[in-house]
């Protein structure tokens, strides 16, 4: 086992991914690229190197467990521990012809997207736990979105998505319980509105932008706040 820590981040082909991944790189860490597409991926590896940053590619597609299970070894292969785990693929869901209309609701894309959004981190997550537990201090770091907030109910209308989101936040308060006297670290992030393909490009901050709270949380002290849902103005209600 080398003494460089090691990030997997998941859907870091693209956008938000992407810039955590660059970011933790800048940082030091040997960055784990994990996405489905194979094209991407090498893709977004050689940007990296590009910029002179230690990255390799991992296939992984968050509604596999077989698929996470494959990642984890091939992770363990490469660096023999994990310090960081960034959960932050993700997808929206179709949303045409009411299909996120509470009352119209599509339950087929309500199933799509809480398998990828949601138990899609718990199957990587469960699959890296045996890395991380390894590592000195473990960090794991939800993406999430203030659309999943009770309290302040941004966005627009959309009942895959935001419930997607509020449920994300109440399992990473799970985990962080579960894992209260280890050291591994549990919080959600929420990078705000991100010109990304997410968001049709239109948001207000760049990928980059929306990438600081999550390195921020993927930092932390060992005495940092676990269980908790920030943006990068701090604690969000939800």
């Amino acid at each position: 086992m080398n003494g460089t820590r090691t990030a997997l981040v998941t859907g870091a082909n693209k956008g938000i991914g992407l810039a955590v991944a660059r970011g933790l790189g800048a940082l030091g860490f040997t960055v784990a690229v994990g996405a489905r597409d194979g094209v991407r991926r090498e893709k977004a590896v050689r940007e990296l190197r590009d910029a002179g940053l230690d990255a390799f590619g991992v296939a992984l597609d968050v509604t596999s467990e077989r698929s996470a299970e494959d990642a984890a070894a091939a992770v363990e292969r490469r660096t023999g521990r994990l310090d960081v785990l960034v959960n932050n693929a993700g997808i929206s869901g179709r949303t045409d012809g009411g299909a996120q209309d509470p009352t119209t609701l599509d339950l087929d894309v309500f199933r799509t997207v809480l398998d990828t959004n949601v138990l899609g981190v718990v199957r990587v997550t469960n699959a890296m736990l045996p890395l991380l537990h390894r590592a000195d201090s473990p960090r794991i770091v939800n993406m999430s979105s203030n659309m999943g907030s009770l309290t302040l109910r941004t966005g627009p209308i959309m009942a895959a998505y935001a419930p997607s989101k509020t449920l994300l936040n109440s399992l990473t308060t799970q985990y962080a319980r579960r894992l209260a006297d280890t050291p591994v670290i549990v919080n959600a992030a929420c990078p705000g509105y991100v010109a990304t393909d997410f968001t049709g490009f239109d948001g207000p901050r760049t990928p980059g932008e929306g990438a600081a709270v999550v390195l921020r949380l993927a930092t932390l002290p060992d005495d940092g706040p676990r269980g908790a849902f920030f943006d990068e103005a701090g604690p969000v209600a939800w």
